[in-house]
């Protein structure tokens, strides 16, 4: 087998066509179940009689234990193997994915989600580090190009496929459908992929302050989601408090470990700490709408599972192929004006969407939805690249691979907070999911809310960014076509080049 650590394999070779192949498939696993559950979640509620605080469970479940332990992932696998523990996380996501189609009820759904996030959060990383230690440096550009290029493919026929499955054989299937693709990755991996590790990589890992960030995020949402079933309880009081007390233990931590997850220190740059609170005000928004516009499309507006999933679908098409167009345009102008710009319009295309109401129908969707996801797609595409090339440049190359993971954490625990907040800030019901007027009603005060948070992104980066090209040097071709829908794409080149923290 092909030495890894020489970096000889080709993209052309018969091993090379085999590492892009299982890389694409292992990712794909965990980004299809991140997209496409939402158009599935009215008919989990409806076929296990569960209320709206649930659905937010299948959703966040799944994003909180990917958000909090990504950067421990990344750091495994440059210890004890990319490979092995990539297959770790293949086999992992498969196992929770047929619990997830078996369960019986809500509880164990929820469980069930958990299980896959941690699965996700050992694969997801460890799909690219693999393409940038085995293949021949002059390779590595095209053979992320081809993994995130395909990847994006996977993304955007994600919902329309999900939807499909909801509304044929049913919603279980979206879980099951990845055990083929499992059965096909894992011999590829094993027969096919060289076995790599980073030789500074040692054995210390920062266990415990991944468990604070992820207890923290865990109790917040849990009174977020709780408060409107439960009132202000001292249940949910005393997780508010106890969340906030562990996400302060967690800076604590950072500060006076010796390997820290997230060091402190790369946070001395203004610039880096601005464009991730961007991130999060963007991801926060994007998150909140995916979840309840899929919600909003088939309660109110009548759309098929299907229909839900191809309407959003425009969304990603115009990410795809225009990604790449948008980081050339950055790298030209400097980050600060589509930062700006970006959010601006996506937050447009987010009130466009409050004209999908009750009189909505899927022979209006040209008048009604495409005007408003069209809006939303190029708003995403001018600032997605530009964003990632942005927090990169704002740090040492050296830490690059640490900064992306950070950036990407930063976004998917934005999703999940945004997820658990929004329906209590709207003043959803535990019951709103199956009343069409009240969720109605409820969803058009949640939009401006998503809106707001894109404007005060807008408003950060004009701020903060720098306005000269230099800023977004950054972006690479190869970081710019893969979707960035539900979090910023990794960084490639430097993936691997972290430390106990890097990704």
């Amino acid at each position: 087998m092909t030495d890894a650590a020489d970096g000889a394999i080709r993209v052309a070779s018969p091993a090379g066509r085999w590492i892009v192949l299982t890389t694409v498939l292992g990712s794909s696993m965990a980004l299809l179940d991140s997209t496409v559950i939402n158009v599935a979640l009215p008919r989990i509620g409806e076929d296990l009689d569960t209320d709206l605080a649930a659905l937010q469970w299948t959703v966040n479940a799944y994003m909180l234990t990917l958000a909090g332990l990504i950067l421990l992932g990344g750091a495994l696998g440059d210890r004890f193997g990319r490979r092995r523990v990539f297959v770790i996380g293949v086999v992992w996501f498969a196992v929770a994915s047929l619990l997830c189609g078996l369960a019986p009820n809500a509880a164990v759904l929820i469980a069930a989600r958990a299980l896959q996030g941690v699965g996700g959060a050992l694969l997801t990383p460890g799909s690219l580090a693999l393409i940038q230690a085995s293949f021949h440096p002059d390779d590595r550009a095209r053979a992320v190009g081809l993994w995130s290029g395909l990847g994006g493919v996977g993304a955007a026929v994600g919902p329309f496929v999900g939807g499909w499955l909801v509304d044929g054989p049913g919603w279980r299937w979206v879980f099951l459908l990845n055990l083929p693709l499992a059965a096909v990755c894992l011999p590829v991996a094993l027969r096919h992929v060289p076995e790599s590790r980073d030789p500074e990589a040692h054995g210390r890992f920062d266990v415990l302050g991944a468990a604070l960030a992820a207890l923290a995020l865990a109790l917040v949402t849990y009174a977020l989601i709780e408060v409107p079933v439960q009132g202000a309880s001292a249940t949910v009081v005393g997780a508010a408090i106890g969340g906030v007390l562990l996400g302060v233990a967690f800076v604590q931590v950072e500060r006076h470990r010796a390997d820290p997850m997230v060091p402190p220190s790369i946070f001395a740059s203004r610039q880096f700490t601005a464009v991730n609170i961007v991130t999060f005000c963007v991801y926060a928004a994007l998150g909140g709408f995916f979840f309840l516009s899929a919600i909003q499309l088939q309660v109110v507006a009548g759309y098929s599972a299907l229909g839900a999933g191809t309407a959003l679908l425009p969304t990603t098409v115009l990410m795809l192929l225009f990604s790449a167009s948008a980081g050339d345009l950055g790298r030209r102008i400097g980050p600060r004006i589509p930062l700006t710009v970006g959010p601006l319009l996506a937050a447009a295309g987010m009130l466009l969407f409050l004209r999908v109401g009750p009189g909505a129908s899927l022979s209006s969707y040209f008048q009604d939805v495409l005007p408003a996801v069209l809006v939303l797609g190029i708003g995403m595409v001018i600032l997605v690249a530009p964003l990632t090339a942005t927090v990169l440049a704002a740090v040492d190359t050296g830490r690059a691979g640490l900064a992306s993971g950070i950036n990407n954490a930063a976004a998917r625990a934005a999703g999940l907070l945004a997820v658990a907040a929004l329906p209590l800030l709207a003043g959803m019901g535990p019951e709103a999911y199956r009343d069409a007027g009240e969720f109605a009603a409820t969803f058009r005060r949640a939009m401006p809310m998503c809106a707001g948070l894109l404007v005060a992104g807008s408003v950060i980066a004009w701020s903060t960014v720098r306005t000269t090209p230099e800023a977004a040097r950054g972006c690479r071709p190869e970081c710019t076509t893969h979707c960035g829908v539900t979090a910023p794409p990794l960084e490639p080149e430097r993936q691997t080049a972290g430390r106990a923290g890097g990704t």
